[in-house]
């Protein structure tokens, strides 16, 4: 009776994710006032201007002292290197310039920023779409190895270029002596395009590892980040195929070209189940300080491979519907238990891909606990920088985003060749 609870919890926990990124993504969510987006492909759905996730800053007119390249950004506190100007090529986190090449031209980029985030990858499909209660869930928000990789394929090929948000800004000291943000020259080689990917709830909870994701991530015997999971037939398997992180580290190895300085992806976690599938939450369990120690070798692996970290709020929660007293007593809780393991971080990706980027006092509360980067969910690509906040929307990679609206993504990939023949022709 216990473990049936436990999955009916679960379950309700997916159906509520779905209402919350469906709503955002399809409903009320599109492009967000203040942004320059491309313009939707011919068939895809309309935007609205009614995202509640609108920044309550009107964007800047051309001309205007807040006006810079990249669309809603404040001015570069530097002038850009003069178009098609020799850059040498950085090599952070191995990195490296194309084969047979040791300088990169670099000339400032003036379009949009895309930022894509994904779910822990499903490797084993027969366990996430098996007709149980959680089968819907599942293909509506992960989405498979094989379907990742085809998009990695496409993004490459389609010249997207991983960056970290910390690209997009630098921080000074303004007149008040506080410090402030302002946008960066995006400094890029000719015909690159920047792309921020995020992976949420990279905590591998209980019900992911029932339903086809890996269980966590280790440190393989060549001393690499891996993925561990539990095959539909019992066996453990150690493997460097089978979710996000491995996959992209030999992406990038072999496509150094793909990463701007090395950038990867950036990890945003909760702490209710601990953190990379370590149960870190309960510091009084019985191998609570082995769960440590391997979250924090993995973690230190990761940082020294370019990948960053975010907070996804400590026990999931709407920041847009929950109570300021209780948003603040959660983010105290993911500063207490998760910053310890994975260091500073300023980025906060919003649960349910809401925002409370039009309710001061919940920002402001936010931004006093170190928070400067605010992610929310929108169809289309929004970013804007103020002295005090970034602000930038995501695109949902997921099997809704894949069946539903394919025209969309199309300057990205091509979503019907990515789909998966194990996937089910709809949700069941």
């Amino acid at each position: 009776m216990k473990k049936r609870t436990r999955r009916w919890l679960a379950a309700a926990v997916l159906l509520v994710l779905a209402a919350g990124i469906g709503w955002l993504a399809y409903g009320n969510s599109p492009v967000r006032a203040g942004a320059n987006p491309p313009v939707p492909s011919a068939g895809s759905p309309t935007a609205s201007a009614n995202s509640p996730s609108a920044s309550a800053s009107p964007a800047p007119t051309a001309g205007s002292p807040s006006a810079s390249p990249i669309g809603g950004q404040a001015p570069s506190a530097s002038p850009a290197a003069p178009a098609g100007s020799p850059v040498p090529a950085e090599g952070a986190s191995g990195a490296s310039p194309a084969p047979g090449s040791d300088t990169v031209k670099r000339v400032p980029y003036h379009g949009s920023v895309e930022h894509l985030f994904f779910h822990p990858l499903v490797v084993y499909p027969e366990l996430a779409f098996d007709g149980d209660s959680m089968a819907k869930g599942y293909f509506d928000w992960f989405v498979t190895v094989k379907e990742f990789r085809s998009i990695l394929d496409d993004l490459y090929k389609n010249q997207y270029l991983l960056i970290r948000p910390d690209d997009l800004y630098g921080t000074r000291t303004g007149a008040n002596g506080k410090t402030e943000l302002y946008a960066k020259d995006l400094l890029l080689p000719e015909g690159k395009k920047p792309l921020i990917l995020s992976v949420d709830d990279n905590n591998y909870y209980d019900y992911m590892r029932q339903n086809g994701n890996i269980q966590k991530l280790v440190i393989g015997d060549d001393g690499r980040v891996a993925g561990f999971a539990v095959d539909p037939k019992g066996s453990r398997v150690t493997a460097r195929d089978n979710d996000i992180v491995p996959l992209l580290d030999d992406f990038v190895a072999a496509h150094p070209e793909f990463s701007y300085n090395g950038a990867k992806g950036v990890l945003a976690l909760t702490g209710y189940e601990g953190v990379l599938g370590y149960r870190t939450n309960d510091a009084s369990a019985a191998g609570y300080a082995e769960e440590k120690a391997g979250a924090e070798r993995v973690i230190k692996e990761l940082k020294a491979t370019g990948w960053s970290f975010a907070s996804h709020g400590w026990g999931h929660r709407d920041a847009a519907k929950i109570t300021p007293a209780h948003l603040a007593q959660d983010t105290d809780r993911w500063l207490k238990e998760v910053e310890p393991l994975i260091g500073p971080t300023n980025v906060y990706i919003y649960p349910y891909g809401s925002s409370v980027d039009r309710v001061p006092a919940k920002l402001k509360l936010l931004q006093d606990r170190g928070f400067q980067v605010f992610c929310s969910v929108g169809p289309l690509p929004y970013l804007k920088i103020t002295k005090e906040a970034l602000f930038m929307d995501r695109r949902h990679i997921d099997g809704m985003a894949l069946t539903q609206t394919p025209k969309r993504l199309a300057p990205l990939f091509d979503a019907a060749k990515a789909l998966d023949p194990a996937r089910p022709k709809a949700a069941n």
